[in-house]
């Protein structure tokens, strides 16, 4: 049996570079309003990055980077086959149907957004933009329009990850690629409409720390190891 060793918390900010559109529901819409909106929390009406949309980009570009994904095998019942002594199967786990099952060692959590409320005051939507696109028919040239909800560029979120570290685990190198994964999002996009302009970030990251199971005995502090692992931003 595997066992916990420690748990490596990264914390710091992420930034919208371009208005960013991460979809949510258009139940509650009223008419004339955008066609696709954002996610937003519904206690406070804040849109959110969730942890499952950072999770997944970061998790797909690295299985793309890797050459990890065998697109083949997407024909069969259980999708594509992803190694589990990958990068990409050890640090998010794999949903095999056979016995080489892994758990995820990632935790994303939501980020929650940090800007104030005064920064979106001249924004036509609350905390958010209405972007109007222009679809042409490539066939008979007709021309329609849509609006898309954004969150503005300039807007700051929280970063908060934990990662699981476990007896065997190469600790190093799943540090690494949790911090290769960030910059390639950097270079990439999040969220929808990125090959249209949506969806480019920054990462600050502005603590790494170290956590053993003695700290959760309070048996030891925590250990800032931020400068073993500088993150420069793309």
């Amino acid at each position: 049996m595997e066992t916990l060793r420690k748990k490596i918390k990264f914390e710091g900010k992420i930034l919208a570079k371009s208005g960013l559109h991460i979809g949510g529901t258009n139940s509650a819409m009223a008419i004339g309003g955008p066609d696709s909106t954002v996610i937003r929390n519904p206690v406070d009406n804040k849109p959110y990055i969730p942890g499952s949309s950072l999770k997944g980009k970061m998790r797909s570009l690295i299985e793309i980077t890797d050459g990890t994904i065998d697109f083949m095998q997407k024909k069969i019942p259980n999708g594509p086959s992803i190694d589990p002594e990958s990068n990409s199967g050890i640090l998010f786990g794999t949903a095999r149907p056979d016995d080489r099952q892994r758990p995820s060692r990632l935790i994303v959590r939501d980020g929650e957004l940090l800007s104030p409320p005064e920064k979106f005051s001249n924004t036509d939507l609350p905390y958010t933009e209405s972007k109007t696109e222009i679809v042409l028919d490539r066939i008979t040239a007709k021309t329609d329009l849509r609006q898309i909800e954004r969150v503005p560029a300039g807007a700051e979120f929280k970063l908060d990850l934990v990662l699981n570290i476990f007896d065997g685990d190469n600790e190093t190198e799943l540090i690494e690629t949790v911090l290769r994964g960030l910059k390639l999002v950097e270079d990439d996009y999040l969220g929808g409409s990125g090959s249209r302009g949506s969806g480019q970030v920054a990462f600050t990251l502005e603590k790494i720390t170290e956590r053993t199971v003695g700290y959760y005995k309070d048996e030891v502090a925590e250990t800032d190891i931020t400068a073993k692992y500088p993150f420069t931003k793309s």
